[in-house]
């Protein structure tokens, strides 16, 4: 399940996106992205540390973009925040695979093999989807209501 945290980071990366370039501040990220100023004072910390957005402290200071729209991934945001996309640490990739507790036989794991393709079918979608795409689909949202 996705956390609160990852939502506020994705939320917040999508304002940064929508701004396009421009420099928003921790207050209005927080507005815009509906989240709790402190706590996302400290995820913003978080996804500079991982160098998706550059911050600028003073003043005049805010934050941007460190990549492209097109380059960040929900992927990417939702490990950085929460950790491996899969729901068992057994069907992780190499870095963060590791043998379940409570499982005497990996091979023989019944749940394995619909874990594995969960993780693959979830990492597909995640890693396809960009920031680029969710400006795009909140472009096209607003135009549709602006519509009616």
């Amino acid at each position: 399940m996705l956390s609160q945290k990852a939502r506020y980071a994705l939320r917040a990366l999508v304002e940064l996106a929508r701004a396009e370039g421009a420099q928003l501040t921790a207050g209005e990220l927080a507005l815009r992205a509906d989240a709790p100023r402190k706590f996302l004072e400290a995820i913003l910390l978080e996804l500079s540390r991982n160098r998706l957005v550059s911050s600028r402290r003073g003043k005049f200071g805010g934050y941007i973009l460190a990549r492209a729209v097109s380059e960040i991934s929900f992927a990417e945001v939702i490990r950085v925040v929460d950790g491996p996309l899969a729901l068992a640490p057994c069907v992780s990739p190499r870095l963060n695979y590791r043998k379940c507790d409570d499982c005497p036989d990996r091979d023989q794991c019944t749940l394995r093999e619909a874990l594995l393709r969960a993780r693959d079918a979830t990492a597909d979608v995640l890693e396809a989807y960009t920031l680029a795409d969710a400006v795009r689909s909140t472009r096209e949202s607003e135009a549709q209501l602006a519509a009616i």
